[in-house]
């Protein structure tokens, strides 16, 4: 696909605020999104636990709530997928991983790749900080929008 395409398109984008497109062009395709990869997510507030009836004590174990995933306090950051893909915590198999639990990232420093569409895309810390949190692991299919690390 010719460079000059991809800047019309991205130009078009900003003209009408379209926050995602992708094209196909036989066997090339070309997705650019603007979405954000940062999302402050509120925490949930569970009222206390009451006996239960008779009758639900009897519901299978399938039913019982998942167990729910860290939240981000107020100085923290959650880093959300951008797109749905494979998480890869590294740049290559075996490679060193991009980031660790207590490490101090800067703005724009690769955290992670997600591939999408046979495509590598790095997924770069919006801030400074230390990473509190990883939510996947190596290999873990994501889901748009779906926490990925905890930054303070």
């Amino acid at each position: 696909m010719d460079i000059r395409k991809i800047k019309k398109v991205i130009e078009l984008l900003d003209e009408t605020g379209v926050a995602e497109i992708e094209i196909k062009e036989g066997e090339e395709s070309l997705r650019i999104s603007r979405l954000g990869s940062q999302v402050v997510h509120a925490a949930q507030v569970l009222p206390a636990a009451q006996p239960a009836p008779v009758a639900a004590a009897a519901a299978p174990a399938a039913a019982a709530p998942a167990p729910a995933a860290p939240t981000a306090h107020a100085n923290e950051r959650t880093v959300t997928a951008p797109m749905v893909g494979t998480f890869y915590a590294a740049p290559s198999p075996g490679a060193k991983d991009f980031v660790s639990i207590g490490d101090e990232v800067k703005q724009g420093q690769v955290l992670c790749i997600i591939e999408a569409m046979k495509m590598m895309n790095q997924i770069e810390s919006e801030s400074a900080g230390k990473v509190k949190a990883i939510l996947v692991k190596n290999g873990d299919p994501v889901e748009f929008s779906q926490p990925l690390f905890i930054i303070a």
